[in-house]
């Protein structure tokens, strides 16, 4: 089987929505063009492109790429809803190691409007009605209420129910990421607050607070990936990172047979592709470094400890109180990018945006928040509806 690579990165500035200068083709024209100039490429040596985006008509990712250039190579439009971006670069990689292909581009982007997700399409069924469903079963719905803040709040309740974390301990994964994006000149938010400001701004589904919620973000991320002879003829080794293992999930019986909100939220789903990615890697958990995961909201990122193994069932809240997922800490480095609650999550680009932060700790580019001597890493994202993707990178062995 072929290896693949990441060699080369870019993205832009996160932005609140209607903030932003330009527009979806510009965006991903500056990302990607980031990228290539990362890996010292021309667009001309691209063989395909997958474009990731939610937000937009059909064939966006088309008029979004035509702006590196017209060569009629293949282009395909990716919408997995939140693991959108991680997604096109999946089905990038599996061009690579199918060998299909030598150099691909995975890009991903969106203009969002402000305030919570709704559903665009009311005249017909809407890809979350039986999670919603489940879940009002479980823990008290507000028919007129944000519908992800509440999914993943009622995770966070079942969680505090069964296994005795508290709020404080969510709040305190909303101040760890908020921290951490000071350092982040691409984040959305670069703000530090005390613990008692992420507890006391305004609720919006118990126990959450605003600040412990993703923002609607605008923005582009993209990578360049390439095969390993690809690599050896460029001469890119200095700044090839391996994408070593990678694993796609969805949706399985035991999502709704489980009576469990946090099972409905993708816990199960985050397990097995956790599980899939990392044999395929040849690693395991405790061989990570830094990680990026799904913080949509601070319950996911706690919720997510555990489903990677990080922390035995029902004992995620325990990293939290140990202060073991922040610098200094005894774990792994999770979101020193300031995860999505900070850095932004415009849906199609946060994917690709955590492999290009990634890449910047293993290349040690990262700057102020650079996890020193970082040699593994983990990307974890998430989209209800459902699909989960976890890969895992290391530092290049020169073939």
């Amino acid at each position: 089987m072929e290896k693949s690579y990441v060699v080369g990165v870019g993205m832009t500035t996160f932005d609140k929505p209607g903030t932003k200068d330009g527009d979806y083709p510009e965006w991903v024209e500056a990302a990607a063009g980031e990228a290539l100039a990362d890996a010292g490429l021309h667009y001309g040596l691209i063989e395909e492109a997958y474009a990731g985006y939610c937000y937009g008509d059909s064939t966006s990712g088309e008029r979004a790429i035509y702006s590196l250039g017209l060569t009629g190579i293949p282009i395909v439009n990716v919408n997995n809803n939140c693991s959108t971006g991680s997604t096109a670069l999946y089905l990038a990689r599996r061009s690579i190691l199918a060998g299909f292909a030598d150099c691909v581009l995975a890009v991903g982007f969106e203009k969002m409007e402000r305030g919570s997700i709704g559903m665009k399409f009311p005249d017909r069924t809407q890809p979350l009605d039986r999670h919603i469903a489940a879940i009002a079963e479980l823990q008290e719905w507000k028919a007129d209420g944000p519908m992800a803040p509440m999914m993943f709040g009622a995770a966070g309740r079942e969680h505090m129910q069964r296994y005795g974390s508290t709020a404080a301990d969510f709040a305190w994964v909303g101040w760890k990421n908020h921290k951490h994006s000071v350092a982040n000149p691409y984040a959305q938010f670069q703000d530090e607050y005390t613990q008692e400001q992420i507890e006391g701004s305004p609720e919006i589904y118990q126990p959450l607070t605003r600040l412990q919620c993703s923002p609607t973000s605008d923005g582009a991320a993209a990578a360049v990936l390439a095969s390993e002879r690809f690599v050896e003829e460029r001469g890119l080794w200095s700044q090839a990172i391996e994408l070593a293992g990678q694993a796609l999930v969805t949706d399985t019986p035991g999502t709704f047979e489980s009576r469990s909100a946090i099972s409905l939220v993708g816990s199960d789903m985050t397990e097995a592709a956790g599980r899939r990615a990392m044999e395929e890697a040849g690693i395991d958990i405790g061989d990570v470094d830094v990680i990026e995961l799904h913080d949509c909201f601070s319950t996911n990122e706690v919720l997510t400890y555990e489903a990677l193994g990080l922390a035995e069932k029902g004992h995620g809240h325990d990293l939290v109180r140990a202060k073991a997922t922040t610098f200094g800490g005894d774990g792994p480095v999770v979101n020193p990018s300031g995860g999505l609650i900070s850095k932004g999550h415009p849906l199609g680009a946060t994917g690709l945006a955590q492999c290009a932060e990634l890449n910047w700790h293993l290349r040690g580019l990262a700057g102020e928040r650079q996890v020193e001597g970082a040699e593994v890493a983990l990307q974890h994202n998430i989209g209800l509806g459902g699909a989960a993707v976890v890969g895992v990178y290391k530092k290049a062995s020169q073939a």
